[in-house]
């Protein structure tokens, strides 16, 4: 169920009149009804959530939140006025608190225990803005600045306020104020200049710098599209690159490789789609992303991770592994320099695989989790997503079921002890699970140690707590405001 949130700029500077006579403000109320209506006519609209959200001092620049519906979301859109300052940092952090909001209750974000690419809550933020100075009761700012501490309990768990589900867009005005001689430019639509974008980028987002009409209806259409369900992901290249392909096909020594020059490729900030189950109407999962720490019963408190984590890939072509009846994970990519360069190569039948560094409790790099692969007919590159070090695995599984029959003599069980113990202790349930789904249940005993210190345990079960407090505080204060909009309660 994707979530839309609006933010709308409802700074002074807003009123100002573009050449037709219309202000800033209601072209983006004009924008906002056009996009609902380009939204709606995809049958996956039904299930999407609209929050809106304003520059006025939180928490009245809540103005539609989780319970309102979408009556009073047109309603309180309808009713927007400008008259105020550019707080956008604080209306950005009050976004994204609010729809952070619910993670800690239903535990999506699964802290310390590996990141599951199928739990998700797809957010996309629109803001729509003037793109005028920063302003507060402190003065003009330079550059965009969100503030640090947030209302959200468990908000320092995560480096920066937004999730790897959630990305920023923004629709920057520029309309002018007299009507132009010059012909309209066709074509893609540039970024901004302005503070915003930055902002933008870093969440996986992009802003638009809107010079027209025509321009505006082409960004809503754009962004339309860009409401897909998946997560953010770093990719970052470790070691040397591959050596060139030939015209053939087959590796070319010959050819310089580049080694020690930076390319595009060699660090994407990439969405992977996520899609949903066809039976179900959810995703579904079976292996997480390795956490960048291994996780301690000595731990006190669990280390900040940051919104995205970063996949380092090798360039080392391997044998894509798989075996009958073990489950993965595929994501497709969104394309990037690094799935055009993958695709390029033309080698659909080897593998590069991915790391966490510090995921592993004896190798710096970590252990492989997975690997990129282009598909057998080149149209896309696929994160394919396994047990933790499977390599040492799979071999295993497959001398367990082929040449054991299910009953491992001492040497196998010594092996595979060796295996358990280079794995990070959230994977211990998951790979429980699929053994018992390949009819192999009792390998692991049952008293599974999920490697958290009985002090973060008990942190993470409080937080959920007061997060439902919060959110019953937040619901009271939009029912008083409702009542009473124009009082000083």
């Amino acid at each position: 169920m994707p979530i839309l949130l609006f933010l709308i700029d409802t700074s002074a500077s807003m009123n100002q009149r573009t050449d037709l006579g219309t202000s800033y403000l209601d072209i983006a109320k004009g924008a906002v009804e056009l996009f609902l209506k380009l939204r709606a006519r995809d049958p996956a609209s039904r299930g999407d959530r609209y929050m809106l959200v304003t520059y006025d001092e939180p928490p009245y620049c809540i103005k539609a939140g989780w319970k309102e519906n979408h009556a009073t979301f047109m309603s309180e859109l309808k009713n927007l006025q400008a008259s105020g300052l550019t707080t956008l940092g604080q209306a950005l952090r009050s976004s994204f608190d609010l729809l952070n909001l619910n993670r800690l209750i239903s535990g999506i974000d699964n802290y310390g225990q590996g990141r599951n690419p199928f739990f998700l809550e797809p957010s996309i933020l629109i803001t729509i803005t003037d793109g005028n100075k920063l302003t507060s009761t402190a003065g003009v700012q330079e550059e965009l600045h969100l503030p640090l501490n947030s209302p959200l309990p468990g908000s320092e768990l995560t480096k920066e306020p937004f999730r790897w589900d959630q990305r920023l867009f923004a629709l920057v005005l520029r309309l002018p104020g007299l009507a132009s001689t010059e012909p309209e430019q066709l074509g893609s639509v540039p970024t901004d200049e302005s503070a915003i974008t930055q902002m933008c980028e870093v969440t996986g987002g992009r802003s638009y710098c809107v010079r027209t009409q025509r321009m505006l209806n082409q960004c809503l259409e754009s962004l339309v599209q860009k409401i897909q369900s998946g997560v953010v992901i770093n990719f970052e290249k470790t070691g040397p690159d591959p050596l060139p392909v030939g015209e053939d096909g087959l590796m070319d020594s010959s050819r310089p490789s580049n080694s020690f020059a930076a390319q595009p490729w060699h660090s994407c900030h990439k969405l992977i789609y996520v899609r949903p189950n066809s039976k179900t109407g959810v995703p579904v999962g079976h292996w997480p992303i390795p956490e960048s720490f291994w996780p301690d019963q000595n731990l006190p408190s669990l280390p900040p991770r940051t919104s995205h984590p970063v996949v380092r890939f090798s360039c080392v072509d391997c044998e894509p592994m798989v075996i009958d009846k073990l489950p993965f994970d595929k994501y497709e990519l969104e394309p990037s320099p690094l799935t055009q360069y993958i695709l390029e190569r033309k080698s659909p039948h080897t593998c590069w695989q991915v790391f966490v560094t510090s995921s592993g409790k004896y190798n710096e790099l970590g252990y492989p989790f997975g690997y990129l692969k282009a598909s057998t007919t080149l149209t896309c590159v696929n994160l394919f997503v396994m047990p933790y070090n499977y390599p040492v695995l799979l071999p295993l599984l497959d001398d367990l079921f082929k040449v054991h029959k299910l009953k491992p003599n001492l040497k196998w069980r010594q092996a595979f002890d060796s295996y358990l113990k280079t794995l990070p202790p959230y994977y211990l349930l998951p790979l429980k699970k699929a053994l018992r789904m390949m009819g192999a249940p009792n390998l692991i005993s049952d008293n599974l140690d999920c490697g958290l210190s009985y002090s973060v345990i008990s942190y993470l079960k409080k937080l959920s707590q007061q997060v439902v407090l919060v959110k019953t505080n937040k619901q009271k204060s939009f029912a008083l405001r409702s009542a009473f909009p124009y009082s000083l309660v």
